[in-house]
């Protein structure tokens, strides 16, 4: 069947953010990373205006004379769009995984280096072009050691995971197609169950994790207060978006309502938390505070003889950082 680019452009103009037009062409890879990513992060789905007719032509081209033309080609170049999006959709499937999937074991030698790796992979499948996933995935693998347990390891995994993909592009390979629909579901699935999962069983983790990263993130850029009010700006867009979409107005008022309702819940490991230090689930910052100190004192091995004071200092003093953590200043105001 033959694809029209007046009905591509209408389904980029409608669903463009979720690939809507991609599925049209059949271009599943690049369906599945705008799902995942929102149109690659809103900038791929723009540049994508002038893009469009090649995609459609590229769809309507016969199928052997493309295979042909395939096997007869040179290995295809990285150019440096696709390079600057491999890393950071390597970076932005690291970040999730250390949202969700950070409590399992060996998450930093395994879990982190193969879902950066399957970042990196995806966007180097899109369109005819593909790379060996297998080489992607060792040097996510070898390179995840050397960055053990660090906040910002997913960003050189992701460059060395680039950096293979690269040197291993080739052309892909003409395959029996599997069901599309239930491929995709599949995919889409495997990203989004354990970052649901842990949304609404440890949603204040998660949103810690994401405030932490966000002012990193902002504060590399404190020798340029206007770049750090831009970036900001830009960060609370899909907020702003939709109070627009909902007809309400941004407030910076209602969003920290939202966030006090989202954060009133304690997590399990805060429950813990709050039974270590003798505390109610109502304990204000002040009693966790005092209640601390007097505790601190008790257990601390220079002054308590018993065998397992210093086990217990160590509880209480971890304790303490994750309440203080749930009860940030600006939460106390």
């Amino acid at each position: 069947m033959v694809k029209s680019v007046l009905v591509t452009y209408i389904l980029w103009a409608v669903a463009g953010p979720l690939g809507l037009h991609h599925l049209y062409l059949g271009r599943d890879s690049h369906a599945l990373l705008w799902m995942l990513t929102v149109g690659g992060f809103g900038f791929g789905w723009i540049r994508e205006v002038i893009r469009i007719p090649a995609y459609v032509s590229e769809a309507n081209e016969d199928s052997e004379k493309a295979r042909k033309r395939a096997s007869a080609a040179e290995p295809p170049s990285l150019g440096p769009v696709r390079f600057a999006g491999q890393v950071c959709v390597g970076i932005y499937f690291g970040a999730v995984a250390m949202i969700a999937l950070n409590s399992l074991n060996y998450f930093y030698l395994i879990v982190l280096p193969l879902s950066v790796g399957a970042g990196v992979h995806l966007v180097s499948n899109v369109g005819p072009q593909t790379s060996n996933l297998q080489k992607t995935l060792t040097a996510c693998l070898i390179t995840s050691p050397i960055f053990y347990g660090s906040t910002f390891s997913p960003l050189p995994i992701s460059l060395a995971a680039s950096v293979a993909a690269a040197q291993h592009r080739r052309i892909k390979p003409q395959r029996a197609p599997a069901p599309r629909l239930y491929r995709l579901s599949l995919a889409w699935l495997a990203f989004s169950a354990p970052v649901g999962y842990c949304i609404f069983h440890n949603t204040t983790a998660t949103l810690y994790y994401l405030s932490d990263c966000i002012a990193a993130l902002l504060d590399v850029f404190w020798f340029l207060p206007w770049l750090r009010s831009v970036l900001e700006y830009m960060l609370l867009m899909p907020y702003r978006l939709l109070c627009v979409f909902t007809g309400g107005g941004y407030y910076e008022e209602a969003w920290r309502k939202v966030l006090e309702i989202l954060l009133k819940e304690y997590t399990q490991r805060e429950k813990e938390a709050l039974k270590v230090l003798s505390l109610d689930s109502d304990a204000s910052y002040e009693e966790i505070t005092r209640n601390y100190r007097e505790l601190v004192k008790t257990w601390h091995p220079d002054h308590n003889r018993n065998k397992n004071a210093e086990e217990m200092f160590v509880k209480i003093h971890q304790a303490y950082e994750v309440l203080q953590r749930w009860h940030r200043p600006s939460r106390v105001k």
